[in-house]
């Protein structure tokens, strides 16, 4: 209030002083009464209006920051509109008893001043926060708008947690810029030396557009010069492209493995499952539980949650509906294996939608235990393939694995074997029927992040299979938007496969982990393991991807397989081979 109060006042102050300018530049004083009895009531007058007009154009009710460009505008504006009355009222009066100089060249004048003043005060407010002693020593990474926004946050907020010395910037143009009173003080090879010259705490990356590899190579240096690393997350996620503190963040394993965002507006393809009845196999995994929610949020008359284990349903329901009573019929508690159970399930719901995330996922576990993996990935995912067709499935959906584009193990040669199914049925049956293929997922239960972080917690070591092994990777919420987007662009019998950038060295991420936790952990290297590859391939020599839709997904065929020449019995690994895996 009292900052306002201070605004009104200078603002009539400004005025006093453009009009004893005017009076001394142009008349020297040299004015009879009469005259400066009527500049007295332009001056009474002049501040009168400029109270009102400001106050309608919440001049002085704290709708502009000080000094922004929007005040700018809106100053010039009330000026401009009291300059007018003013010039048309005290013109009329003729030479002789007003000075007609006076009514032109004030007005400006005022405007000048009154911008002046609010300059002056801002610029040394910001001196004033920039030089405080509070708060983190600070070096911000990026000189461009978001580095601007993000000084401009910290030095007006009333309690800074950061002292920002100063920037950093790789661009010559910008070598000696000061960006709010801070300098330049660097490029990304002087960041070290910075750091330790200026007793730097923390180094903020503020470039939403950073790739993979500028995050993992600055925060290397930032965390062995010991400061701490912090990003802001990319232009996308920031809410309407503005920075706010709060969306300062320590820098996260997804920063650096390579992963750019895919960009789906569901709500632009949902049209097959608005309104629709839709069915989630294995809705109590991490995937399956992701995809349900994101389905919930696209407005299904109903939404059917389908999983052998009862805790997990009640997990995801909990987290759908903020409620886990278990007592509606939209959670079904079956296992894919148990055919009966499954056709009581789309008998009595007869989805238009089945998404099929159901599986046994792990590899070394699957090539002990072969006969499981067959049970469910093969058989489970066939007796699901044909409840959606005998019910007269619109859209069906197989979630596969980037290790059936060259299947070597048993989890690799189960997906494969559920891709040519699908395949088959997508051939056949009166809905469509594809599948969906990606890389590994960041955070899933029981994944490689997952494991890390829990051998790190307990003091390591932590177990890498082979220095050199690469995988690619991907956020559970993408896996997941791929999925529906595939229900809306897929055709028959295809698998959609996702543009999943580079692939990343394990050793990589273990390492970051293990900076990022800050401990002493070893890394022990075990071997790689029975049907384990060193690298990863999304596509096989025969396939060739065609991107029809969306310029990050791929088109391929495989090669359908009918259910008939499916070995009778699952437990002998012959028997597998006898199928037709191409």
């Amino acid at each position: 209030m009292r900052r306002r109060l201070l605004k009104a006042l200078w603002d009539c102050f400004s005025w006093l002083c453009a009009i004893v300018f005017v009076a001394g530049a142009r008349y020297g004083f040299d004015l009879d009464l009469m005259h400066w009895g009527a500049i007295a009531t332009y001056l009474g007058a002049a501040c009168l209006l400029q109270l009102a007009v400001g106050l309608l154009l919440m001049l002085y009710r704290g709708r502009y920051r000080t000094a922004s460009f929007d005040e700018s505008i809106g100053l010039a504006l009330c000026t401009l509109l009291v300059g007018a009355i003013l010039t048309s009222s005290f013109l009329t009066i003729g030479p002789a008893a007003f000075p007609p100089a006076m009514a032109i060249v004030a007005p400006p004048i005022a405007l000048l001043a009154m911008a002046a003043g609010r300059w002056c005060w801002r610029m040394w407010y910001q001196h004033a926060r920039a030089g405080a002693t509070g708060g983190n020593r600070t070096l911000i990474y990026g000189a461009g708008d978001a580095g601007h926004q993000l000084i401009q946050l910290i030095h007006t907020n009333d309690e800074p947690s950061f002292h920002v010395v100063g920037l950093i910037d790789d661009s010559p143009t910008k070598r000696h810029l000061r960006l709010l009173g801070v300098p330049v003080l660097g490029r990304k090879e002087n960041l070290a030396q910075l750091i330790e010259q200026y007793e730097i705490g923390t180094v903020i990356l503020a470039i939403t557009s950073a790739s993979s590899r500028l995050v993992e190579e600055t925060s290397a240096t930032v965390e062995q010069a010991g400061a701490t690393f912090m990003v802001l997350p990319p232009v996308s996620r920031l809410l309407d492209g503005r920075v706010r503190l709060s969306d300062i963040r320590e820098v996260d394993i997804s920063d650096v493995l390579g992963r750019h965002q895919i960009q789906t507006d569901l709500s632009a393809i949902a049209d097959y499952l608005n309104g629709r009845t839709v069915l989630v196999t294995g809705a109590g995994g991490s995937i399956g539980a992701e995809l349900a929610r994101q389905l919930h949020r696209l407005g299904p008359s109903k939404l059917i949650l389908l999983d052998r284990d009862e805790s997990a349903l009640h997990s995801v329901q909990l987290s759908i509906y903020g409620q886990g009573l278990l007592d509606t019929d939209d959670i079904v508690l079956a296992s894919i294996r148990d055919s009966d159970a499954l056709e009581a399930a789309f008998a009595k719901h007869r989805p238009d939608v089945v998404f099929h995330a159901a599986a046994l996922k792990h590899l070394p576990l699957l090539e002990q235990y072969p006969d499981e993996g067959w049970k469910t990935n093969v058989l489970g995912t066939l007796n699901v393939l044909e409840a959606a067709n005998r019910y007269h499935c619109a859209k069906f959906v197989n979630i596969s694995t980037d290790k059936a584009a060259t299947p070597s193990s048993v989890l690799g040669r189960t997906k494969r074997l559920a891709e040519q199914l699908t395949a088959w049925y997508g051939a056949r049956a009166m809905g469509t029927y594809l599948s969906v293929r990606f890389g590994n997922v960041l955070g899933s239960r029981g994944s490689m992040l997952h494991t890390f972080t829990t051998q790190i917690a307990a003091g390591g070591p932590v177990t890498v299979t082979h220095p050199d092994v690469t995988r690619y990777f991907m956020t559970i919420p993408e896996a997941c938007e791929l999925v529906i987007q595939a229900g809306a662009i897929g055709s028959d019998g295809e698998v959609l496969v996702l543009d999943m950038g580079e692939p990343v060295r394990i050793l990589d991420v273990a390492q970051r982990l293990i900076a990022q936790a800050r401990a002493d952990v070893k890394i022990v290297f075990t071997g790689l393991r029975s049907g384990e590859k060193m690298h990863e391939i999304l596509f096989n020599e025969s396939e060739h991807g065609e991107k029809r839709h969306h310029p990050m997904i791929s088109h391929v065929a495989v090669p359908p397989l009918d259910p008939g020449d499916l070995p009778a019995l699952p437990g002998r690994e012959h028997h597998r081979e006898s199928a037709h895996i191409t």
